[in-house]
């Protein structure tokens, strides 16, 4: 099992700055996938960006590229998300995602069906 929890969620006015970290716990492995996804109301669950822990591949979705980065701690206990030049439209609640094996295993990084592991969510709400 692993367990995640998200933080740093908050109110930001656009064109700043949150970073949102993921502590993780229990059975953690360096050949799993690390994924943010974010899900506004009436609205499908959409990655934001992944990482393939073994290797350090990042992926990211292209409404997010060169705004946001996705890493980890050295520990690899805790997976980040700094999120730069923040839009109103990035507004939504956003969730940490862990699966074993390599991100495209079972599936793209960006598909939240292929993911097994969940935190509860933090809110990002972004005001023009």
């Amino acid at each position: 099992q692993v367990q995640l929890m998200e933080s740093g969620g908050g109110s930001v006015q656009a064109g700043g700055s949150l970073r949102l970290s993921c502590a993780t716990s229990g059975h953690t492995y360096t050949g799993q996938c690390m994924a943010w996804f974010r899900q506004t109301p009436g609205k499908e669950r959409e990655g934001v960006a992944g990482l393939y822990v073994f290797y350090g591949s990042t992926y990211y979705a292209d409404a997010v590229k060169g705004r946001f980065t996705i890493f980890q701690d050295n520990a690899k206990t805790t997976l980040y998300l700094q999120m730069n030049s923040l839009k109103v439209e990035d507004t939504a609640m956003y969730f940490c995602a862990a699966k074993l094996g390599p991100c495209t295993y079972g599936g793209s990084w960006y598909d939240s069906k292929s993911f097994r592991y969940w935190g509860q969510g933090t809110q990002v709400t972004v005001s023009s």
